[in-house]
């Protein structure tokens, strides 16, 4: 399995001493991982080695491209190689048990992506509406301001790939009492949010209702559109929306946290599922 940090070297300018000094530093690793089903290529995405099952099991639950994970035998690395003949694990197989198929268009979705693409499949908010299968307003979650202000925090805390680089995202799904299921790092936000999504539909049928989506960074209509597709209600984020993220979460009956920074936190969408005093106007 390919590494997550990588040591580098490095000069450090320091022009208020008028100095340089060279070190080794240490970086985020980036490399690319193709999808398959079924020995058929899918995608090709630049991620951070490591989880690469989850990664490719939430990549094909948040494109839609599978509505569960009952239809899926195996998954497996290919024993792809680098011009040196060293194994890359670069490559993942996903086998689908006999009968079952992808659902939705792969043709759209068969292409290269960045660390920083997200569900490149649709084109707008009712391209989403119609493909997602789930109803996020009935969703009965109620989540409490202070587990929303403190949720940041806690996936701070588990991110230690970012300690040693400052160079990757991290994605956490949690329950509304402020519990972590589970939480996934890597160099792009959208990767961090399939690994996370992955790892936790392994555990728990779709929908994953009555959870919340934690993302350090900006909340994009890709994060958006990501938590819509497997049934997550909630998102945090601790950066600031885009228009089509607050767009998407208010036709979608979702409830969007964004700029979450203790004391405050702006809250969009389905507003009355965070538990706070009434708003002063």
């Amino acid at each position: 399995m390919g590494r997550v940090t990588t040591r580098v070297p490095r000069v450090r300018i320091d022009s208020a001493r008028g100095s340089a000094t060279a070190r080794p530093d240490s970086v985020i690793v980036e490399e690319p991982l193709e999808i398959r089903v079924n020995g058929g290529s899918i995608t090709t995405t630049m991620r951070t080695p490591g989880d690469d099952f989850d990664l490719a099991l939430g990549h094909l639950l948040t494109e839609g491209l599978l509505t569960n994970t009952e239809v899926i035998a195996g998954m497996m690395h290919c024993l792809d190689e680098d011009a040196s003949g060293s194994p890359t694990f670069n490559v993942v197989d996903v086998a689908l048990k006999k009968e079952a198929q992808l659902v939705g268009e792969v043709r759209r979705r068969t292409s290269a992506m960045t660390s920083a693409c997200g569900v490149c499949g649709s084109e707008s908010i009712a391209d989403v509406a119609t493909r997602s299968r789930f109803e996020l307003a009935h969703d009965p979650i109620h989540l409490p301001a202070q587990v929303a202000l403190e949720l940041p925090s806690a996936l701070r805390a588990q991110q230690p790939a970012f300690d040693r680089t400052g160079g990757s995202h991290a994605a956490g799904l949690a329950l509304a009492d402020g519990e972590l299921l589970a939480v996934r790092e890597d160099v792009g936000r959208h990767n961090a949010v399939d690994k996370v999504v992955g790892a936790v539909a392994r555990e728990r049928p779709l929908p994953l209702s009555g959870t919340v989506l934690v993302v350090s960074a900006r909340a994009s209509f890709e994060i958006l559109q990501k938590a819509a597709m497997v049934g997550i209600p909630v998102v945090v984020v601790v950066g600031a929306p885009t228009s089509l993220a607050v767009d998407l979460a208010t036709q979608l009956g979702m409830t969007l946290l964004a700029m979450t920074r203790p004391p405050t936190v702006n809250v969009f969408g389905r507003t009355d599922r965070v538990g706070t005093p009434a708003p002063r106007h």
